[in-house]
């Protein structure tokens, strides 16, 4: 880019997630090269770690799912008239709204330009087409791109742009081993684990999250295999407990409580993938992206998933032996079963780098800083 810019990033709030960490990363990296980087959104424990790599934040209740966030349109349209940004890059629907609206009544000659991202494969509604109302319309997958594609026939598909999510290699390094007073915490904590084979299905208790299909699969292969042992690393929201609780149900009555742990929520997943020897992804539902697929390949752990979506982009370009036909079990017990056999090592790859990401996104941004394109309508 040739002069500074000023980029301005919308989103409903700064909690914790993919799109708030994907936020958070290219926030850092124009922080890197010498731009103006702020960030809107309603607040939340990351704006401490945002404002300290450099970015500022605005905060404004951008996050209503309701008529009520109308009223933050011509706030909003203030706010850029005394900021002057050269870019507006939404990332959730109802930020984009109000910031389409906002950006519709400045001057053509001076207003921002308009990019979005759409993160995941929204409900089909004239409130989702705001996602693909962006000068640039950045999708995180093929995945995406086609779902995009097929149901906003009016997104000209030359204003597309297909941007995998990335992972640093500090941050899951390949071979990775944790520190001594961890791994002896964990001994401590799960003694059950030592000496087994462990299956391994992370992410937070959700009935899109295949936790039942994990239980059979467990089920199926404890007789053959009595060294195995299924680990659930991730806990359940309060309005998800009742799903955990028939979780737990579901376990005892197929004779599981001794062949299957929940470890609940954690802050560790580095560590604790570390210690699994195959890691399971089966959302019953397709992925955006699918980054706790990525992760655990990163660190060198091999992922056995169904091959639908954002995970079977992954499966199929880094470890294509992961790759099961959605949804079918009887394929996924078959592949395990191959797995456990003659267990495949997850050679070391550099796909889908954090750095390419950031790369790619501020080229974007340079791209349309620099041409005169009309905002969509």
């Amino acid at each position: 880019m040739s002069k500074p810019l000023t980029i301005l990033q919308i989103l409903p709030a700064l909690h914790s997630g993919g799109v708030e960490r994907g936020t958070l990363e290219i926030a850092r990296a124009l922080v890197a090269a010498g731009h103006r980087s702020i960030v809107v959104s309603n607040g939340g424990r990351l704006v401490e770690q945002l404002v300290r790599e450099g970015s500022e934040h605005i905060t404004m209740p951008v996050h209503r799912k309701s008529l009520a966030s109308l009223f933050q349109i011509r706030p909003f349209r203030r706010l850029l008239t005394e900021l002057k940004p050269d870019i507006v890059h939404a990332r959730s629907r109802v930020p984009a709204w109000i910031a389409w609206l906002a950006l519709r009544k400045l001057h053509a000659k001076t207003r921002p330009h308009f990019v979005t991202t759409v993160h995941g494969l929204y409900s089909i509604s004239p409130y989702s087409a705001i996602m693909t109302k962006g000068e640039r319309v950045i999708v995180v997958s093929e995945t995406v791109r086609d779902y995009v594609l097929q149901n906003y026939k009016r997104c000209p598909p030359e204003s597309i742009k297909r941007i995998y999510r990335g992972v640093s290699p500090e941050e899951f390094p390949y071979g990775f081993t944790p520190e001594a007073a961890w791994l002896e915490r964990w001994q401590q904590d799960f003694p059950q684990l030592k000496g087994k084979v462990v299956l391994t299905l992370p992410g937070r208790i959700a009935r899109v999250k295949g936790h039942e299909s994990f239980i059979k699969l467990i089920a199926a292969l404890r007789h053959d295999w009595p060294q195995l042992h299924g680990l659930i690393i991730g806990g359940a929201e309060k309005a998800k407990a009742a799903y955990e609780a028939e979780l737990r149900s579901l376990v005892n009555a197929e004779g599981l409580s001794e062949h299957i742990t929940f470890t609940g929520h954690r802050n560790d997943m580095n560590q604790a993938l570390s210690q699994c020897d195959l890691v399971l992804a089966l959302r019953v539902t397709p992925e955006a992206f699918g980054r706790t697929t990525l992760e655990p390949l990163r660190l060198g752990k091999p992922v056995i998933g169904w091959d639908v979506g954002g995970v079977g982009e992954i499966l199929r370009r880094m470890y294509p032996f992961g790759a099961v036909p959605a949804g079918n079990e009887a394929a996924l017990v078959a592949r395990v079963r191959e797995w456990l056999a003659a267990p495949q090592l997850m050679p070391e790859r550099d796909d889908f780098q954090l750095s390419d990401m950031c790369a790619e996104t501020l080229r974007v941004y340079a791209e349309i800083a620099i041409a005169k394109v009309t905002l969509a309508q």
